[in-house]
């Protein structure tokens, strides 16, 4: 009887990842790297694939998860079309020579992602935690009538109290706070964390969350948008989330290396755009309506030209990868890259192996230690495998690089939420700013090389040396890459 049982339940298994592969196959219509990928695991974790395919594998249906009336009345689409016209009939007024050289990038992004080009923007760049968090802190303290707060990250511990803090004295002075966090990236955030703050007319919500404790059909899709927005003037966007690690107070990680954005101009409202869709989402009943308060006439800040260009699985295309392609195709002298995931698809990682044996100096930064050990290896695989096509690698050592950065040629750079994997280019829903501006981007530029005096250089004859048990990390990294 027990044999008998035994054989049942092993047919059954093997027809249900029959089925379940099929499913992979002929109705997904995934990429061939991750359908082999997800039909090892099924195959060789039959019971336990097929419960880690429920959680992590299954693809978000394409439908509009984004919904905002509001876009027709600030006119972004007459805007969007009015700057895709102007540029094919090369009649855009261009403030700056800068922006003027990548006309086509910016066109992609127009078409790509409605993302208009805005020119009249101050921009103020951290690379320290501290420093950020401060400013965040006394921008708040000043704003008037908002605070629209985002993180796919937010711990209540010491950097988050103070945070909080000055959200409910602002609520308590009658400021409209809303704060909007990731359910899996906070996942010991809950609602009831912030009831004081709700009391004062605070609002929170949460994105994709669970439905059960544990038990999130839409796990493998995350809100990685890191965006605050102070009266409609004043916007944030780039790496760091809000916890005590970010502060470089975590033994584990040491300082904390990462890019964040201080943005004065036009390219707030994109933002705020962003953070009301996103919000909308996640809000069962309490829906930003607009309001021209949200998006306020915006007297000239600055003459730095940004677009702000989100991506997402509710996307057909992969808009911010695209625009880090268009970037290093277009480069003429340099790329430097800082991310603390490097695991390309072969698109990107075309791109960069031409570009390097193309004599153009290519420059990869990644950090010395893992916060996730799969992903780490193969991060130093695909770093090493560049190595034999020219591309130069350096091994950040000062703490953990969490950086997401390219800059191209000292004219050109992005900074914002999307590494360079699978991951952030499919699953995750990112935002970016694209900068064209020769000062900011010279300015990333020279913090690059600054963290190359705290970096140690990988060469190829010291990739070669590395140990059996390296290589075998790495070779069952690199297996699984196309769903890490």
């Amino acid at each position: 009887m027990t044999l008998a049982i035994t054989t049942i339940l092993a047919t059954a298994t093997f027809i249900i990842n029959i089925m379940l592969a099929l499913t992979l196959v002929f109705l997904e219509r995934r990429d061939a790297a991750s359908t082999w990928a997800w039909i090892l695991v099924l195959f060789f974790l039959p019971i336990l694939g097929f419960f880690i395919y429920l959680l992590l594998g299954r693809r978000l249906r394409r439908k509009t998860l984004f919904r905002w009336e509001g876009r027709k009345k600030i006119g972004l689409e007459n805007l969007i079309e009015y700057q895709m016209e102007a540029l094919k009939n090369d009649t855009f007024k261009f403030r700056s020579p800068d922006a003027e050289v990548y006309q086509e990038l910016i066109y992609l992004h127009l078409r790509n992602n409605g993302a208009v080009l805005t020119q009249d923007n101050a921009v103020r760049v951290f690379n320290d935690g501290r420093e950020k968090f401060d400013a965040l802190l006394e921008d708040i303290r000043h704003a008037k009538h908002h605070i629209h707060v985002q993180y796919y990250i937010f711990r209540l511990d010491g950097l988050g109290m103070e945070i909080y803090d000055a959200l409910l004295a602002k609520a308590h002075q009658g400021v409209k706070v809303r704060v909007l966090y990731d359910d899996m990236g906070s996942r010991t955030l809950h609602k009831r964390h912030f009831k004081t703050l709700i009391q004062e007319g605070g609002e929170v919500e949460t994105f994709f969350p669970a439905f059960l404790p544990l038990i999130n059909p839409r796990l493998n899709y995350r809100n990685h948008r890191k965006i605050v927005v102070i009266d409609g003037c004043i916007g944030y966007v780039g790496g760091f989330n809000v916890g005590d690690e970010y502060l470089g107070l975590n033994q584990r990680f040491g300082y904390w290396r990462d890019t964040h954005l201080r943005i004065e101009g036009s390219a707030v409202h994109p933002l705020q755009t962003r953070f009301i869709l996103d919000w909308n989402q996640a809000s069962a009943q309490q829906d930003i309506e607009y309001a021209e308060t949200y998006f306020p006439v915006i007297t000239e800040k600055g003459n730095t030209a940004v677009q702000i260009v989100s991506s997402g699985p509710d996307s057909e295309w992969e808009q911010i990868k695209d625009g880090y392609l268009k970037m290093i195709t277009e480069a003429d002298e340099y790329v430097y890259i800082q991310t603390p995931y490097f695991i390309p698809d072969p698109s990107f990682y075309d791109a960069i192996r031409i570009s390097a044996m193309s004599g153009i100096d290519v420059r990869i930064m990644i950090p010395n230690k893992p916060d996730h050990p799969l992903v780490y290896w193969a991060t130093y695989s695909y770093a090493g495998q560049l190595l034999r096509a020219g591309a130069k690698v350096y091994i950040y050592e000062n703490g953990f690089l969490h950086t997401k950065m390219i800059i191209a040629d000292g004219k050109v750079a992005t900074v914002g939420t999307a590494n360079i994997d699978v991951r952030s280019f499919k699953l995750n829903f990112e935002v970016n700013a694209f900068i064209y501006d020769d000062h900011v981007a010279k300015t990333l530029a020279a913090m690059f090389h600054q963290d190359m005096e705290l970096s140690s250089e990988l060469t190829y004859e010291v990739y070669k040396s590395r140990t059996r048990m390296i290589k075998t990390k790495e070779s069952l990294a690199l297996l699984l890459s196309p769903i890490l």
